[in-house]
């Protein structure tokens, strides 16, 4: 099996209140935490069944001084973290925080030339260098940019890590655009509405139950901005924003109580979930 390199293979949540985050998405997502702090961070572990997935982590002071807010952040495994940095920085984007070693590994913050943030990590040699899966509940199933232009991006993605294009079974591929890596699609590109402030990525959460999910975002303080939506492929997706104000996404099956949301001040998302919605047809269903 191909390792996970050009792969997002871990999640970061940078938050206002970590402890109120760690409820939340435990109730909402099901996910396990625990407590992986040291003596220069303070640091929470959430893992999908055994399966270690990602962390939360204070927002820097000095990041919110500069106007920064809550996000999730998405990491793509690389070999040569300084390589790839400076590929970054010919390829015209930017690193915001240079290489450097952390909890998890050989780090960098960098943001596409259009302005999305993302992160790198080098795999430690002891953890398990597989895939992590886009199925099971708790896992992240989905990857999207919001670009400025679609189009002007991609070959950027396709260059630092090897993503191909992917074609939908039906739809129109010129509104989203798939992306694979080592013969998986795992996500999709497209131009963001102007309403949509800035270019960005956003991750899909798969949960057992979207009307029993997006219940419990509404119960614990976070907001439905748009969902749910059913998806051609039978699947239902929401978009959604967290107490502190971080966007994520869910995606799962219909119990019998789902119940849309009512229309949202945030109107990018309206004609955003139509397109996405088409683009990504060839999904299957997360496996339960």
């Amino acid at each position: 099996m191909a390792d996970q390199l050009g792969r997002f293979a871990w999640y970061e949540l940078l938050t206002t209140n970590v402890a109120a985050a760690r409820d939340f998405y435990l109730r909402v997502v099901g996910w396990g935490a625990k407590d992986t702090s040291t003596s220069s961070l303070a640091y929470t572990e959430v893992s999908a069944g055994d399966t270690p997935i990602g962390g939360f982590m204070e927002l820097p002071e000095e990041a919110l001084q500069l106007g920064a807010t809550p996000r999730w952040v998405g990491y793509v495994a690389v070999d040569d973290i300084e390589a790839a940095a400076a590929q970054i920085k010919r390829l015209g984007g930017a690193v915001l925080v240079p290489p450097t070693d952390s909890n998890i590994g050989r780090i960098a913050v960098v943001a596409d030339p259009q302005g999305a943030t993302f992160a790198l990590v080098t795999v430690p040699a002891h953890r398990d260098r597989k895939p992590i899966g886009l199925d099971g509940p708790g896992r992240v199933g989905w990857h999207e940019l919001l670009a400025s232009n679609r189009r002007d991006i991609f070959d950027f993605y396709g260059r630092l890590f090897g993503w191909r294009e992917a074609s939908a079974e039906t739809g129109p591929a010129d509104l989203y655009q798939l992306f694979s890596v080592g013969g998986q699609t795992i996500g999709g590109m497209l131009t963001k509405l102007p309403s949509v402030t800035q270019p960005c990525w956003l991750y899909y959460i798969n949960v057992d139950d979207i009307g029993v999910a997006t219940g419990q975002v509404n119960a614990g303080g976070g907001r439905v901005l748009q969902g749910p939506i059913e998806l051609p492929d039978g699947c239902w997706i929401a978009r959604c924003v967290d107490p502190q104000g971080a966007l994520f996404a869910l995606q799962g099956t219909r119990g019998e109580r789902a119940e849309r949301s009512p229309a949202s001040e945030v109107v990018w998302s309206a004609r955003w979930g139509d397109i996405a919605s088409r683009g990504r047809m060839v999904l299957p269903k997360p496996k339960r």
